[in-house]
């Protein structure tokens, strides 16, 4: 028994609820229905075509002006990197210049001293020649 009253009472507050949602989806309806919309329009066909050239040409400016400062930036960071790379390959052709002149003494001095060994011991060879 105590069951069957609360699937009355569910049974109830549900066709309640069904009632309520269909009241506001109708009211809703009415409302969608009844809205009216209204739209304005500027008919105003008197175009001033002289302030949008105007404002075409300084957006245009603006954009070459900052275009040029850019690729003038640019050229600039360009120029400096390029200088300090030739001054760094002039500094190693100089370093390379002494290296190779150091070498070239270097090979002098040991040709005289072969030179020197080379009487050394030719007159060492003839000294013994002698001797014997």
């Amino acid at each position: 028994v105590e069951l069957e009253a609360k699937v009355d009472a569910l049974t109830d507050e549900l066709n309640f609820l069904r009632a309520l949602y269909d009241a506001e989806l109708a009211q809703l309806s009415a409302q969608v229905s009844d809205t009216a919309v209204i739209l304005s329009m500027d008919n105003n066909r008197d175009l001033d075509l002289s302030s949008i050239i105007a404002e075409v040409k300084s957006q245009y400016e603006d954009i070459a002006n900052r275009s040029r400062a850019e690729a003038e930036a640019w050229y600039q960071t360009k120029y400096e990197e390029l200088q300090a790379t030739a001054g760094k390959h002039g500094d190693d052709l100089r370093n390379t210049k002494g290296e190779i002149s150091e070498l070239n003494r270097l090979i002098q001095r040991i040709r005289a001293e072969i030179e020197n060994t080379r009487n050394q011991c030719a007159t060492l060879q003839t000294a013994i020649g002698t001797l014997r």
